[in-house]
């Protein structure tokens, strides 16, 4: 195959340009451009320059073939000049985008240095907890539309670890998504984080984005039992190495059996997961303000929810006094969420006024941009647990008209 006509390809998909409408624009014929791009037959300075006007890439895919061309044998400035032309045929999400565009070029041209992208990856899952929604999506699109064309210019070492950056951006994504109720969009996201962790060849990566699916699928309105199932695919795939993957992978799961009503395989996992919350390296521990960190309460807001599940009332509350004590003053709407678990212990048992008043009191108390369907989809799990018998009271039905998908 002809390396330069599957560069054109990938180029011509990362603009979102289908083969036949691409035809149309370039004036060329839809087969002849086929067998360029399949390698079929080989790529030439015209057909070059046509790709490069129609992907407003200002000449940086023809200087790219003229390198190719001429048999440069530095290839790491070859790897520059591929990344460049493909920032410059990406279509900016808006002006911002452009100028990210044009600085992670700049950047290439002085240092082929893709470790950039881990920091990022690093600033988005602090971003998670503390950044407004709609601002941490717009980033987060400003980034992916950079990243998709480093990628499709990069055939290289590199590649792995471009794509084990998609996949964790796609779970961001997706759990932002998820949290705005957008259900249906999350799912494509998660979908893709999939495809492109397998891609990557990374098992951490792997179950790192199956895990963040089964933690979202306790929320999302998907069946307790498929989410189960989607957690005993992936068990194979941890290798017996404690890391944050693994402990969310083992937390998801406990909470989804907890609400398929499997109480005692439910505390099963909790414990198996604090035995590797035990063993996780001090760098994970420690890391309390991101998405990819696995700090202590995240072990103890699943106890919570597994407990208070389970009618342990005492564990439940020891669980849930711990977490209150760890979380950091950014993860406001999480402290909310294992207090909505004592509120829905509490109608387990009998206490039904109290309960609900206490699930009242705090959707009353978190900030209205706190208030996401994470929060609304653990309230509505307060509701469920009042008797039938007990649903006349007047607050019953003023909480289930606030969580009301």
């Amino acid at each position: 195959m002809d390396g330069f006509g599957d560069t054109l390809r990938q180029h011509r998909k990362a603009a979102g340009w289908s083969l036949r409408k691409f035809a149309e624009l370039t004036a060329y014929d839809f087969g002849y451009l086929g067998q360029i791009e399949r390698g079929d037959r080989p790529a030439n300075a015209a057909v070059v320059a046509a790709y490069d006007r129609a992907l407003s890439a200002g000449g940086a895919l023809e200087v790219a073939y003229g390198s190719r061309q001429a048999g440069e044998k530095d290839v790491r400035r070859r790897s520059v000049l591929q990344a460049m032309g493909a920032l410059a045929a990406a279509p900016a999400v808006d002006r911002l985008a452009g100028w990210e565009a044009l600085r992670q070029g700049l950047s290439a041209a002085v240092d082929v240095d893709f470790d950039e992208w881990t920091q990022i990856v690093a600033d988005h899952g602090r971003g998670y907890y503390s950044r407004p929604r709609d601002q941490l999506l717009a980033q987060l699109g400003r980034d992916l539309t950079v990243l998709q064309h480093q990628i499709a210019a990069n055939d290289g070492q590199q590649r792995p670890l471009l794509l084990r950056v998609a996949s964790r951006l796609s779970v961001i994504v997706a759990l932002s998504l998820n949290a705005c109720g957008q259900t249906v969009l999350a799912g494509r996201w998660r979908a893709s984080a999939h495809r492109i962790a397998d891609g990557s060849g990374d098992a951490d990566t792997r179950v790192l984005t199956r895990a963040w699916d089964v933690v979202n699928g306790c929320y999302d309105g998907r069946t307790p039992t498929t989410v189960v199932a989607l957690a005993d695919d992936v068990l194979p795939l941890l290798g017996g190495r404690p890391s944050a993957a693994t402990c969310g992978l083992l937390a998801g799961r406990a909470q989804a059996l907890s609400l398929a009503g499997r109480h005692a395989e439910a505390v099963a996992s909790v414990r198996a997961l604090a035995d590797q919350v035990e063993a996780l390296p001090a760098t994970v521990t420690v890391d309390v303000e991101s998405l990819w960190g696995w700090p202590e309460h995240r072990l103890r807001h699943t106890e919570s929810w597994v407990y208070a599940h389970a009618g342990d009332q005492h564990a439940a509350e020891t669980a849930q006094q711990r977490a209150l004590e760890l979380y950091p003053p950014s993860q406001q709407r999480l402290r909310t969420q294992v207090q909505l678990h004592q509120a829905a212990a509490l109608c387990r048992n009998g206490h039904i006024p109290d309960g609900l008043r206490l699930a009242a009191d705090l959707l009353d108390q978190l900030p209205a941009e706190q208030h996401n369907e994470l929060v609304r989809a653990v309230a509505r799990q307060v509701a469920t647990a009042v008797p039938e018998a007990e649903r006349h009271r007047p607050v019953y039905a003023e909480l289930v008209e606030r969580v009301r998908v």
